[in-house]
């Protein structure tokens, strides 16, 4: 079983740096090619590399991602969103839907992933619904990148779970950067989601306790 991974682990990374090289090929065909593009790795959109550059940032640059990680961030918890009434809470079991259009209900599904140890999932779906309110071709880019580093890399801690026919599919859209280069990638967590946690979540003492937590009477005065 550990020799799998091990195989399946150099066969993500082979393809990540196939990646790296068209993402600079089509850069040089633009005449944008980086100045010290001879180190291919630092460049990549998969941070295929623990290299010096990528700790180097520009100033503008830091603030774009610092600020782009506290929208990401969204909500922490169930009491930091907004609360739930015991209507919308009901609602919940008819569909996934109904959990991912209410803002309390994604806040309370984000705190039961956490138990989980996959909230990146939420973060992730998050993220890219974001992405798509931007127009400003700039601010694109440096998002998918973001969004790339935070949850496709293989490096990152955050990393989801994604077969391999969708990373190639990421992989060619980052050779043109647009607000829906993550939305097959989108799709299948939104339904892995669906199918693995919300069923669990339904069934679980943090639903039935926001219940029970709704329907009790306020205190009185």
């Amino acid at each position: 079983m550990g020799s799998e991974r091990v195989e399946m682990r150099k066969r993500q990374m082979q393809v990540h740096q196939e990646a790296a090289a068209s993402v600079l090929q089509a850069r040089h065909r633009m005449g944008n090619t980086p100045t010290n593009a001879s180190n291919a790795c630092c460049f990549c959109w998969c941070c295929c590399c623990s290299c010096s550059c990528l700790t180097v940032r520009s100033e503008d640059e830091t603030i774009q991602r610092s600020t782009f990680e506290r929208r990401t961030e969204g909500t922490n918890n169930c009491e930091e969103s907004p609360k739930p009434t015991l209507e919308d809470a009901r609602s919940w079991p008819m569909s996934f839907e109904k959990v991912m259009k209410s803002a309390a209900g994604r806040g309370c599904f984000r705190q039961f992933l956490r138990t989980e140890f996959s909230e990146e999932n939420m973060m992730f779906w998050f993220a890219c619904e974001e992405l798509k309110k931007e127009t400003n071709k700039t601010v694109v880019e440096e998002k998918v990148r973001q969004i790339y580093e935070d949850f496709i890399s293989i490096l990152s801690p955050k990393e989801v779970s994604l077969d391999s026919r969708v990373r190639e599919v990421i992989n060619r859209n980052m050779l043109e950067p647009t607000s829906h280069t993550f939305d097959d990638a989108q799709q299948q967590i939104y339904t892995l989601m669906q199918r693995d946690s919300y069923p669990r979540y339904m069934n679980s003492t943090a639903y039935t306790d926001l219940l029970k937590s709704l329907e009790e009477p306020p205190p009185e005065p």
